[in-house]
């Protein structure tokens, strides 16, 4: 009985004391499983940071425009002489298409020096077929030099054209742009603009290409996606930049990069302000692939100032080869905005093009393929404006800009064969002119109200010089860049806005545009470095032109636009 007793009570304490250490064992395995479940909660939520931070409205934005667009162009000629018709005539008539193989043809047409050429007009030249046809034996006209000038004449008079009015009273275009913001690293970006143009009906550039300008005879690198062309999507721009360079307010940038559309055409074409990125529209409308490098210092006098050096490549000549001697043509370009504010914005720029080419390289133009022959000179530019706005003026606010340009040509020696012996400015066609620098000038103006309606009322005027020469082939004009016309432009424009509430992104806007274009063409060659100016009032019909000569044009257009 006292084991039994003894037993239990050992038993008792034993039992009593481990309780504690179970109970303390049930604690630490209950901490254990709190800790690790903290863990992967912290873990848990790391990874949803991480993973929110990586989420596509990070680092990824998205926007872009739709139009359609309606225009209604007519326009007026003067007569004149085919020189490609005149020209092709001479090369297949059996009488005068034996000439070519001369040495006197050989020399005038194998060179493209000025020096080989000097001299030669179209009176000599048709005195070279006239003494070629009464000096051949065995040409119908040998011994007639009388007669061959007058065959001469009725050849000439085959390839007149006389005057006309050609119109399109409707042609229908739709635009899709879609722009692409990439966040990569930090302190660089890469913006992408994907767009595509097209005519109704149509999935070439024949549709709006005409033979009147030479901006507008095809698409080439430069306009691809500024010109109605075919339904592919287009990269129109695709750069990357590098920001905040050494914790410093310096950027570098390249790829292919926003030289269209740039100040003051954002008013007339309802787009936000441009950025630093962009180019003065009447020097530079133009796709260009190329790279910049920016600055912009913190100054309390100068608010948002910035500046920059811009180069850009519009033509790779390929490798060099005994039949390759063509150059690059380049441009280099230098901005400097003392002032880019809301209220205010002040430019000031020079661009330089080096090596200019006579003819882009295009295929199925009216001209046929095309592309560079020769390089014929450089060309300075120089440009000075400012765009400002002022609030509470009556209902509504005011929008104002000024620009003034001026261009400087620099010929070399060089000609254009494929022009008919034209250089830089200089020559018509068959007839030379020695180089030398010719300086042309510009303005441009405008104005546009915006009242609390959302309509917005603008007017727009330019004049170009008789040797005005811009580079802003991819300007939204139907007929031809307007800010390259040499004569006058008038465009008056009413805009307005949808009162809708913006979805896709706080600058989403829907409206409509009403305008006309009013061209007072005053020289020949608007938009063209090739060849030199003719006053339009006193072309003759035997005169021999490349282009058709326009001496007036309109344009009657409406859209309706989405931008988001």
């Amino acid at each position: 009985m006292k084991r039994l007793v003894m037993k239990l009570v050992l038993s008792t304490l034993v039992a009593g004391m481990s309780l504690p250490l179970a109970a303390q064992a049930a604690d630490d395995d209950l901490q254990m499983k709190i800790d690790k479940l903290t863990k992967e909660v912290q873990d848990l939520k790391g990874s949803v940071q991480r993973v929110e931070g990586k989420s596509l409205g990070k680092w990824l934005t998205i926007g872009g425009d739709y139009r359609f667009r309606v225009d209604s162009l007519y326009g007026e000629t003067v007569g004149y002489t085919s020189a490609p018709a005149f020209m092709g005539a001479l090369q297949r008539d059996p009488n005068t298409m034996g000439f070519f193989a001369t040495p006197a043809a050989q020399g005038m047409l194998s060179s493209t020096a000025y020096g080989a050429v000097a001299g030669l007009t179209p009176q000599a030249m048709m005195g070279n077929f006239v003494n070629y046809m009464a000096n051949t034996p065995g040409n119908p006209f040998f011994g007639d030099p009388a007669g061959a000038g007058a065959y001469l004449q009725g050849l000439g008079g085959g390839a007149f054209v006389q005057a006309f009015k050609p119109k399109n009273q409707t042609l229908y275009t739709n635009k899709f742009g879609l722009d692409l913001g990439i966040k990569a690293t930090q302190d660089v970006t890469v913006h992408a603009k994907l767009d595509m143009y097209k005519a109704f009906g149509s999935q070439t550039d024949a549709t709006t290409m005409n033979g009147y300008f030479a901006d507008r005879v095809g698409v080439f690198d430069g306009t691809l996606s500024h010109v109605p062309s075919d339904s592919l999507l287009n990269v129109d721009r695709a750069y990357a930049t590098w920001s905040n360079i050494a914790d410093q307010p310096l950027w570098f940038s390249v790829g292919r990069r926003p030289s269209t559309n740039g100040a003051p055409s954002n008013l007339r074409l309802n787009n936000e302000r441009p950025g630093n990125g962009g180019t003065p529209a009447l020097l530079v409308d133009y796709a260009f692939d190329g790279m910049t490098i920016g600055y912009a210092p913190d100054i309390d006098m100068l608010p948002g100032a910035y500046a920059k050096v811009c180069y850009g490549r519009g033509f790779d000549s390929g490798l060099k080869t005994p039949t390759n001697s063509i150059k690059d043509t380049d441009m280099l370009g230098v901005a400097v905005l003392p002032i880019d504010t809301d209220p205010l914005r002040v430019w000031l720029q020079w661009n330089r093009g080096f090596d200019i080419f006579d003819f882009p390289e295009m295929n199925n133009t009216i001209f046929g393929n095309t592309r560079p022959t020769v390089n014929l000179g450089s060309i300075d530019w120089y440009g000075a404006g400012a765009m400002s706005t002022l609030k509470d003026i009556g209902p509504g606010k005011l929008n104002f800009f000024t620009d003034f340009g001026l261009s400087v040509t620099h010929p070399s020696d060089n000609v254009s064969a494929a022009a008919g012996f034209q250089g830089l400015m200089t020559g018509g066609f068959l007839a030379p002119e020695a180089p030398k620098e010719k300086t042309g000038w510009a303005v441009y103006a405008g104005v546009r109200y915006d009242l609390p309606s959302k309509t917005k009322i603008g007017f727009e005027f330019n004049h170009g010089s008789k040797n005005w020469i811009t580079f802003a082939p991819a300007a939204d004009d139907m007929w031809t860049s307007k800010v390259g016309v040499r004569g006058n432009v008038y465009e008056p424009y009413v805009i307005q806005e949808l009162n809708l509430k913006p979805i896709s992104s706080y600058f989403a806007k829907a409206f409509f545009k009403i305008g006309y274009q009013y061209y007072d063409f005053e020289y020949t060659g608007s938009n063209n470095w090739v060849g030199a100016p003719q006053k339009i009032s006193s072309i003759q019909p035997s005169d021999l032109m490349l282009m058709t000569p326009v001496k007036s044009a309109h344009d009657i257009y409406g859209t309706f636009e989405v931008k988001f």
